[in-house]
């Protein structure tokens, strides 16, 4: 099960809640959502928790670095190196508190069944998870990444690939102010005052 996450840095993370949160509002956020998603993995108890951020970060001791120029060539590397070790791999975001370990252990199932690759989409047209047995750079070159059209492109270019695929639920993550409501919901509150360091 791997992670993926940027380094949880003021400034550099959930710059669309910057207006809200402020600079450090905003990386404790993502602070957050990062722990809530490790917690997620580690519930659905599909494998080892592999963190992979974007940059060393004192608050996570282990983790392994995000290597390549974009998310695509990122997500391609580590999920190549995850199935040189076990028959399937589950990589997940950050940023979707909405996703249970049932849609974890969903997903296992699947791919344990015969399915080559599941997707969960995302209501932004992207999505917070993608599994496999098997990995083709095809999947993830020149994909307009945090578009609403990410989601449909992977699912065109696994059908292209002769995969053999599923989707699972709709969920949505945390992008843009108004989804910080439905935070609050989660008892996320704590996250969403605005921070005194901007």
């Amino acid at each position: 099960m791997l992670v993926f996450a940027r380094a949880p840095q003021p400034g550099r993370v959930k710059r669309r809640l910057v207006p809200r949160l402020g600079t450090w509002g905003a990386a404790r956020l993502h602070l957050r959502l990062t722990r809530q998603a490790l917690r997620t993995a580690a519930a659905a108890r599909c494998g080892p928790v592999e963190l992979h951020l974007t940059a060393r970060h004192a608050l996570f001791g282990r983790c392994e670095l995000q290597r390549g120029p974009d998310l695509g060539q990122r997500m391609h590397r580590a999920l190549s190196r995850a199935l040189r070790r076990h028959r399937a791999a589950i990589l997940i975001g950050a940023d979707c508190p909405a996703l249970r370990p049932a849609d974890l252990r969903r997903a296992a199932r699947l791919l344990a069944g015969g399915c080559d690759a599941v997707l969960g989409p995302a209501e932004d047209g992207g999505y917070v998870l993608i599994g496999a047995r098997r990995v083709t750079p095809r999947l993830f070159e020149a994909v307009a990444w945090g578009t609403s059209g990410v989601y449909a492109a992977t699912a065109q270019r696994l059908d292209a690939a002769g995969y053999r695929w599923r989707a699972l639920r709709l969920l949505w993550d945390v992008d843009r102010p108004p989804d910080l409501e439905r935070l609050r919901a989660l008892r996320f509150a704590s996250a969403l005052r605005p921070g005194a360091r901007r």
